[in-house]
């Protein structure tokens, strides 16, 4: 096609470009190259995860005592011997202390230093760097400083030597139940490990709260402090705060390190998964039954995270808060 111009000369009309083809992946294939990124991964999830709970589910449905390979089916019967188990049953009831004491003591702690944190004029990132630190630190490390350093029973152990210059007798903090002085070395452990990385989800969570909010609320007349935390700041961390709340409370289930290392020898303070391994890999190696255990407190977690995000709205899109 051609077009004529004011002189009356016709001049060949310009070429349409070409539209421009999708760039292809590596291999020429995007098909292809999403399976290369994800196929170790999903490889991975199906092996050491999928596959574990289903042998675990197929394994609580048969008597299967020193062997992974049983041939006599006994239905339910396992579920109902752990679920009858009085060790079972009280480490659920030791898990529910933890979490009582745990949760909202973390989630109080990591908050505040948070808020301490991001309120710094200088020096915000060393900070930041120091407190997130102990999470990169081994549960069964921390555990064992915890025991044999500073919450050693001996006057040589850090707490009894404070303790000691103000004429107070040394404690064996985790030889007897009765005063359950144990829980003071297993709670401010776990609150020494996992602090840090919830006061980094609280700082972002923190960053993204417009400015704009504390402005007018300076405007209307709210003081700085306490009324702006109540009205502006702890609404504005309601999904953050639910989020930390249900992954403390799933962390709390799944203790096990630190309760091993400071109560391997002793017949009280066991949390659940304590109990499934005595159970499973202890002397009897009652696999069946170890397998029920685990379900049972698998079904457990997920009943507490539904119910726990139902209550604080996990998931709720803004426009229905």
């Amino acid at each position: 096609m051609s077009t004529i111009t004011k002189d009356g000369v016709s001049s060949p009309a310009p070429a349409k470009a070409a539209p421009a083809k999708p760039r292809r992946g590596l291999r020429g294939s995007p098909t292809l190259n999403f399976w290369l990124f994800t196929g170790p991964f999903l490889i991975g999830l199906t092996v050491f995860v999928y596959a574990p709970i289903l042998w675990s589910l197929w394994l609580s449905f048969f008597e299967a005592r020193f062997t992974v390979t049983p041939d006599k089916f006994v239905g339910f019967e396992n579920y109902v011997v752990m679920l009858t188990d009085e060790d079972f049953v009280g480490s659920l009831g030791t898990f529910t202390v933890f979490a009582a004491i745990i949760v909202p003591l973390t989630w109080a702690t990591s908050l505040g230093l948070a808020l301490l944190v991001n309120r710094l004029r200088f020096m915000r990132a060393f900070f930041r760097s120091v407190f997130f630190l102990p999470t990169a630190v081994s549960y069964v490390a921390a555990s064992l400083i915890w025991k044999m350093s500073i919450f050693n029973g001996v006057r040589f152990g850090l707490m009894n030597t404070f303790l000691g210059m103000f004429g107070i007798d040394n404690t064996a903090w985790l030889a007897s139940p009765d005063p359950p002085w144990y829980w003071l070395v297993i709670v401010t452990v776990r609150l020494w490990l996992q602090a840090g990385f919830y006061m980094i989800l609280f700082i972002a969570a923190l960053q993204n709260i417009p400015q704009e909010m504390y402005e007018a609320a300076a405007i209307d007349g709210a003081k700085p402090g306490w009324q702006t935390f109540w009205h502006i700041t702890l609404p504005q961390l309601r999904a953050t705060s639910t989020a930390v709340i249900l992954l403390l409370l799933v962390a709390a289930y799944q203790a096990f390190d630190e309760f091993f290392n400071l109560l391997a020898k002793t017949t009280w303070g066991r949390p659940p998964l304590m109990e499934l391994y005595y159970k499973a890999l202890g002397e009897s190696q009652d696999y069946g039954a170890g397998s029920a255990g685990a379900l049972i407190l698998t079904v457990l977690i997920c009943l507490v995270t539904l119910l726990q995000g139902k209550i604080m709205g996990f998931g709720r899109g803004e426009e229905s808060k």
